[in-house]
């Protein structure tokens, strides 16, 4: 059985007996922490107190000798029977003046002391303590320090517990505490037990009410104040439950009003929290602000809306209760858009911010009639040319050689005708019916690979050559194949037609992370004129009308090619290369 469920299947007052009793032996064990510590600490001082103690015995044998008249070892032997080192060092200099046990030890006498931690402290203080490790007896030594004028007298011990009694823990104050957290268990336990089964009830009125169900639940428990407040909440939930299908009701016309809503909406909070928002809100206000982090981030600190936050800020401090509510607007230009944006401020200093694009409707009115004049002019052109052909054949006597001629012009307008009909139904279906696109598990290298081999011939005749690079096996997304084969052949055959002769391809997955493939398709053809890139991925935009309808191009590829990045969740950009030629940069997302 997991933790989870485990949790799950307690009763309540278990869970606060654990919950409890788990704080309460935390507690107990940073007391027993913070005892040891100290112990520690006092049995410490105790062992330096007592080396401290040596060390002024020994100073008193020798302060009035000479240094080469001193026989420290007999001086310790007469002093204690420990395993006591001894060191006698400059207190200017570092040098070990003399030493005991010098025989074990042979080289430190040539090192300067004075980096030791002990040494320093006793410079500086008088006296001072440290816990080493000794490279020479290969264990831990305890060092007491403590500076007599020019001399600095330093004695230390094997720092072992079991040596000394000094060093052993008491136990007593463990064995204490253990008994006292046993006695305080048992009593958590019966106090829990008790007032579990009072809060239990509770906890059953809280689940109903969770569900939105009558309740009606009695306190049998005898706990008087549990009951009173148990029935109290109950009277106030009946009430509540009265009007929660109202309220639910209006709630549900309000979030439709605001997702459906031809303006950008979104409700505040007098913290300026967001509440509700919705989606052409956002889109509208990342937009103005370049930003798309959420707007409760950023809104606020946008210099564009500064007139709507000071306006804001000023009425909420304020805090006008006379007026029911209190309202601004202002105008914003951006790029070829304007919006306007009103804001109101309601009594309880919540408020509302709107944002409408006044002159979306005639933007899209404009696009749309232009995309009508696009497609009927480039309807228009095959249409004319085959009539134009057939009319020759059927009003002219001509050989069967020239009437061959004419009919192979019909067949390729018509193929042109057939091309453009069908990149205009790829786009609507784009724009409009997205999810007639299947996707699957898509092989990348595989298409991109199938687009060079069939674009192999066109490319030879054009003297060109693709190079890829950073392409694996396993190189797969959730795609739509169809969508996915137009990207890379589209784009192949816009640089087979414009890059120029003998120039080079590109395909490069240059990055790849977690969540996308990163491409970009280059050539070193003579590019675009900086003036034109803009508006290379816009449906029918040509740099060049003339070469391109010579080529046989419908002025949809680019297009096509943008919205098969989109509809993968991709971002598309185009740019022209640093040392010449087009060079278009996409990401494709993996799932």
């Amino acid at each position: 059985m997991s933790t989870e469920k485990v949790r799950k299947s307690m009763t309540f007052d278990r869970k606060l007996f654990f919950s409890i009793g788990s704080l309460f032996i935390v507690f107990i064990a940073i007391i027993l922490l913070f005892e040891y510590n100290l112990e520690k600490e006092n049995r410490q001082q105790s062992l330096n107190a007592l080396l401290q103690d040596y060390n002024e015995l020994i100073y008193s044998q020798i302060k009035n000798k000479e240094i080469d008249q001193i026989s420290i070892d007999s001086i310790i032997q007469s002093i204690t029977r420990k395993p006591l080192r001894v060191t006698i060092i400059s207190a200017h200099s570092g040098k070990v003046l003399l030493e005991s046990q010098r025989e074990k030890e042979p080289d430190s006498i040539a090192n300067n002391h004075l980096d030791r931690p002990e040494i320093k402290s006793s410079l500086k203080n008088g006296n001072g303590y440290a816990i080493r490790y000794s490279q020479s007896f290969k264990k831990n030594f305890f060092y007491s320090a403590k500076r007599y004028d020019d001399w600095l007298i330093r004695s230390s011990l094997p720092f072992e517990r079991e040596k000394f009694s000094i060093l052993s823990p008491n136990n007593e104050f463990i064995y204490f505490m253990l008994a006292i957290s046993i006695f305080a268990i048992l009593l958590l336990y019966y106090f829990c037990h008790s007032l579990g089964k009072s809060i239990a009830a509770l906890s059953q009125l809280s689940q109903q009410a969770e569900q939105g169900k009558p309740i009606h639940i009695t306190i049998k428990s005898g706990v008087d104040d549990i009951g009173n407040i148990t029935q109290s909440l109950t009277h106030i939930y009946d009430n509540l439950l009265k009007t929660k299908e109202k309220l639910s009701i209006e709630q549900e016309k309000l979030f439709k009003h605001l997702q459906f809503s031809k303006e950008g909406l979104a409700f505040f909070s007098k913290d300026k929290r967001i509440i509700m928002a919705n989606n052409l809100f956002i889109q509208y206000l990342n937009f103005i602000t370049d930003n798309t982090l959420s707007p409760s981030d950023y809104l606020f600190k946008e210099a564009n809306l500064k007139k709507i936050n000071n306006f804001i800020s000023q009425k909420l401090y304020e805090q006008n209760e006379q007026e029911e509510f209190i309202s601004e607007s202002m105008v914003i230009d951006k790029g070829s858009r304007t919006f306007l944006i009103e804001t109101i401020i309601f009594q309880d200093q919540t408020y509302q911010i709107a944002i409408n694009d006044i002159n979306q409707q005639e933007q899209e009115s404009r696009l749309k009639r232009q995309l009508t004049q696009n497609i009927a002019h480039e309807l228009k052109t095959p249409v004319s040319s085959i009539r134009g052909y057939m009319e020759t054949i059927l009003s002219t006597e001509m050989d069967d050689s020239r009437k061959k001629m004419f009919m192979e012009r019909c067949y390729a307008q018509s193929k042109r005708l057939t091309d453009l009909l069908r990149d205009i139904s790829m786009l609507n279906r784009l724009d409009e019916s997205k999810d007639l696109y299947d996707t699957d598990n898509t092989d990348l290298q595989k298409i991109i690979n199938e687009v060079i081999n069939e674009s192999q011939a066109a490319l030879t005749e054009r003297e060109m050559t693709v190079e890829t690079r950073n392409l694996h096996e396993r190189m797969s997304i959730n795609g739509n194949y169809s969508l996915l084969y137009s990207i890379f052949r589209n784009l192949t055959d816009n640089a087979i037609a414009y890059a120029g002769i003998g120039t080079k391809i590109t395909i490069d997955c240059y990055l790849e992370d977690s969540k996308y493939y990163y491409f970009s398709f280059s050539d070193n053809g003579i590019g675009v004129p900086e003036e034109h890139l803009n508006r290379l991925f816009e449906r029918f935009y040509r740099v060049d009308k003339g070469r391109s309808r010579k080529l046989g191009g419908t002025g949809l590829g680019l297009a096509i090619v943008k919205n098969a990045v989109l509809f993968h969740k991709g971002e598309i950009w185009v740019k022209n290369g640093l040392s010449g030629g087009l060079n278009i940069l996409f990401s494709l997302r993996k799932v």
